[in-house]
């Protein structure tokens, strides 16, 4: 994980930089790549050429340009990156929130608060690497990450996402073909697409049982006359790279 810190105080830099290498050595076990600026123009150039870290941990009042500023282009450039801010002033707690800073610390930083602080940016960059599949609810757009999905069956243009905990995730309707919807989801080699209804994630296939898939959760999937060969054929191969 790369972590960049922005910081035109350099004794400020060396505090942050101090609690981070705490962090690393009393939680974190993620290995971490750290890059310190003290001049804000340089970090900018950096974002300008799109060499991008992970997690920029930055202050907002700062010579030159700002650390909002900075955080606009990071998020220009890459949309997925974490921010936290770390400053001596609540007055940009708004701005923080326009370009989705995951956290907004005061200085002096609690060692407890940064910690957290960290922990909340580590989580949300391993829940950015998980792929999401986005379903349109009437509540508005429901992202799903791909491992919580056991099964999605289509109806009257109606996606019902059957997730791993037993949630159910439904869809408003849908303009586009099931195949459509699934086109993404379906080159995702844990899925496939046993009929023309349904979509299952051979993670969580319990058994085959002649022409239906029993899934774990112990619903029967049918799979289509043409297809229960390809089905056999896709799920051994799925079951024999698993113990690779």
């Amino acid at each position: 994980m790369k972590i960049t810190i922005c910081d035109d105080s350099k004794n400020d830099l060396m505090k942050i930089e101090r609690l981070l290498r705490q962090y690393q050595d009393f939680r974190s076990k993620e290995e971490m790549q750290v890059e310190t600026f003290a001049d804000p123009v340089k970090l900018r150039d950096k974002i300008q050429q799109k060499e991008m870290a992970d997690i920029y941990i930055l202050d907002i009042l700062m010579s030159e340009t700002t650390g909002i500023d900075l955080g606009s282009q990071i998020r220009k450039a890459a949309k997925e990156k974490v921010i936290v801010y770390v400053t001596s002033t609540e007055d940009f707690a708004l701005d923080a929130f326009e370009v989705h800073a995951a956290r907004y610390l005061l200085k002096p930083v609690e060692r407890d608060k940064f910690f957290e602080a960290m922990d909340y940016a580590f989580s949300c960059m391993e829940m950015r690497k998980t792929p999401v599949y986005l379903v349109k609810t009437k509540e508005g757009l429901v992202s799903v990450p791909y491992t919580k999905i056991e099964y999605i069956e289509s109806a009257s243009r109606i996606q019902e996402v059957h997730l791993t905990d037993g949630e159910l995730v439904k869809s408003i309707f849908m303009r586009k073909s099931f195949e459509e919807e699934i086109k993404d989801l379906s080159k995702d080699k844990n899925f496939m697409q046993v009929h023309k209804s349904f979509l299952i994630n051979m993670e969580y296939i319990k058994r085959l049982d002649g022409n239906c898939v029993i899934m774990d959760s112990g619903m029967s999937v049918p799979v289509s006359k043409k297809n229960i060969t390809n089905v056999k054929r896709e799920y051994l191969l799925f079951v024999s790279q698993q113990y690779r």
